[in-house]
């Protein structure tokens, strides 16, 4: 899918919040570039990586994994990500036959203490209305085909709860310690726009 979708319904924070960008790189405070990176970094780099932790986590120890989708919430918070946002997080598990994806259908509800901050495609009007409608071509957008004999499921977040995917681990990746895995977990494939890829062999 394309990321240069524009947001249709911006808020009034939102509103505000590029003002200020916008006045700030006027008077030569600070550069569009320098911001783009910084949103980039908090998108894809240090926020993800506390959901890549739980993940891999639950990847190596089956006792935790099965408190984590039967108190997410919880089981997150042992590993010391609690969120301010006050909202239940309930954790999907993706299999063979099943394929979890989230989406937030009226504005932009998000796990910010385990994924960092919502990328801009998650919010767009074009991501939230379509992928209810037709997940499978969105996922395919994301380079994701499934066979039609995998289940696709759609879960809508809200202000009092919200999702994570605990994807499937990728054969070959048994003996791998848990930080090598943590390493291959990116924030797509705990939305569930993507699957989490077994690391590449130096040979290849």
């Amino acid at each position: 899918m394309s990321h240069d979708h524009t947001e249709h319904d911006q808020s009034d924070a939102a509103i505000r919040t590029k003002a200020l960008e916008s006045l700030l790189v006027e008077k030569g405070i600070i550069t569009t570039e320098a911001i783009d990176a910084i949103v980039k970094t908090y998108e894809e780099d240090i926020g993800p990586l506390n959901g890549a932790k739980v993940v891999a986590r639950a990847w190596v120890d089956p006792a935790y994994k099965q408190r984590l989708l039967e108190k997410g919430t919880e089981t997150i918070a042992e590993l010391g990500f609690e969120g301010s946002q006050q909202a239940e997080i309930i954790v999907l598990e993706n299999t063979p036959d099943i394929h979890n994806v989230v989406v937030c259908t009226l504005c932009s509800c998000y796990p910010w203490s385990v994924l960092g901050l919502p990328p801009n495609w998650y919010k767009s009007y074009s991501y939230r209305s379509k992928v209810v409608r037709e997940p499978r071509a969105v996922l395919r957008e994301f380079g994701l085909d499934l066979p039609e004999s995998v289940e696709v499921k759609v879960w809508d977040s809200t202000s009092d709860l919200r999702y994570m995917v605990l994807p499937e681990q990728p054969s070959g990746t048994e003996d791998l310690t848990e930080e090598e895995l943590v390493a291959l977990i990116t924030r797509d494939a705990m939305i569930g726009v993507a699957k989490v890829d077994p690391p590449v062999s130096s040979g290849d």
